[in-house]
């Protein structure tokens, strides 16, 4: 099958409500593909992605009504190997003639170089035209709220932060160290010759995909996760013999972490509500080695009706999910303004089922993947004004990890940090 095609595929799929993440891992599960076929289609897949409303704006500059969505699809990733990829523009006219060719006809084939071709003579008189009016909600595809938001949030740094996070991502990886050591990842990197972009604990950012598919990963001795919700985790700082409580664990990386400070020693609750993400987590913690998980199927809010109480709880709750937007590019356009004052009603409810659980003088820690103050500065601001019992305690956040503090002393990895997920950490005492 053409690679494009895969491409085009995928598109349509999003475009109808699926995750990006996972669909294209089931691509790459079905199809026998090159690691360089994968490596293009997911540049090529979520470039469409990240860029798609400067990429329709592109097309309606350039055509008139087009009612096949293959076609518009075509068109979009055409135009971003034209405009953001390091290509031979003729080349990519010529493949995408020959594409439609044979999918619809010589008309249509003839549409799409002509479309195509127009772009290229009008290409730069149209991104111009973009800057001078400050269009950037289109000249970075994102929504006109969310433009405002991050205005309201980084006043006259907003355009840096909406660049930050439309970076393309690189792979992060944790490696476990109940299997293996960071010096024996280390010397696994330099025999294949994959450079460490940025390093954070045990958490590894690398320049290649390769890893992904290695021996390592299979067995469980490295993980996939990011650092920022590696920070949350650790921050915890779970201990031997501890009885510990993860709350909306799923899929378990967070909860890798506690069991690894925990030296596979005490006990761990991993909740979920969903069954299948349940079994997610207990499929991750036989694959890394980790024997004292409980995961458990519940609801966070009833959380306080289960009778135990905790040393420690980790409380990442379900958010907007606005930090993870370099991952997860069309999250932009699947939720709205409306979606967070929802979300932060909810992070409120289980905030405060898991605050009545929590041992005297035991740890909280609050976290989003999110950047929104609504969902963090200000939700925790009403948490403490009704529960005068907890107190704000002092994160331990590396010198190399950018972001800024709030008025609460919770930190935000925010768009100053170009590789990490956006995240906000705050962590909580509850007094004797």
């Amino acid at each position: 099958m053409n690679v494009k095609q895969v491409v085009i595929n995928l598109i349509t799929k999003v475009d109808k409500g699926a995750y990006s993440n996972i669909i294209l891992n089931e691509t790459f599960r079905e199809l026998s593909l090159s690691s360089k076929e994968k490596a293009f289609i997911t540049e090529l897949f979520y470039g469409v992605l990240r860029n798609i409303k400067f990429l329709d704006h592109m097309i309606e500059k350039n055509t008139k009504e087009i009612k096949k969505e293959w076609i518009r699809n075509l068109l979009r990733l055409s135009i971003y190997q034209i405009d953001f990829m390091n290509s031979d523009n003729k080349g990519v006219v010529w493949e995408a003639t020959e594409l439609s060719k044979k999918k619809y006809g010589v008309p249509v084939s003839k549409f799409i170089n002509g479309t195509l071709r127009n772009y290229l003579r009008s290409k730069s008189e149209l991104i111009e035209e973009l800057k001078s009016n400050k269009k950037y909600d289109v000249l970075y595809s994102i929504p006109i709220w969310f433009c405002e938001l991050l205005k309201k949030q980084y006043s006259e740094n907003y355009e840096a932060a909406i660049k930050s996070y439309k970076k393309i991502p690189y792979l992060s990886l944790r490696v476990n160290k109940l299997k293996y050591s960071e010096e024996e990842f280390e010397n696994y990197l330099k025999e294949n010759n994959i450079e460490i972009i940025k390093k954070i604990g045990a958490v590894y950012y690398v320049n290649s995909g390769t890893p992904i598919n290695s021996e390592e990963f299979k067995s469980g001795k490295i993980i996939a996760q990011d650092a920022s919700s590696y920070l949350a985790a650790i921050n915890l700082k779970a201990e031997p013999g501890n009885l510990v409580l993860d709350i909306c664990a799923a899929p378990g990386g967070k909860t890798a972490v506690l069991a690894e400070d925990m030296n596979n020693i005490g006990e761990l609750i991993a909740l979920d509500i969903h069954q299948h993400k349940v079994k997610l987590i207990e499929n991750n913690m036989e694959k890394l080695g980790i024997k004292i998980v409980k995961p458990v199927v519940m609801d966070a809010k009833n959380v306080n009706k289960q009778g135990r109480k905790f040393d420690k709880i980790l409380v990442d709750v379900p958010c907007s999910g606005y930090g993870v937007i370099r991952k997860k590019p069309e999250i932009l356009y699947t939720k709205n303004r409306g979606n967070i004052e929802e979300l932060s009603k909810l992070q409120l409810e289980i905030l405060y089922a898991a605050a009545d659980i929590l041992k005297e003088n035991g740890i909280l820690i609050y976290s989003t993947c999110t950047i929104t103050n609504e969902e963090n500065t200000q939700n925790i601001e009403k948490f403490l004004k009704e529960r005068k019992e907890f107190s704000v305690e002092k994160l331990d956040i590396p010198e190399n990890v950018a972001g800024d503090y709030d008025k609460l002393g919770g930190f935000s990895i925010n768009y100053k940090e170009e590789i990490m997920d956006g995240f906000y950490i705050i962590k909580l005492k509850k007094k004797s």
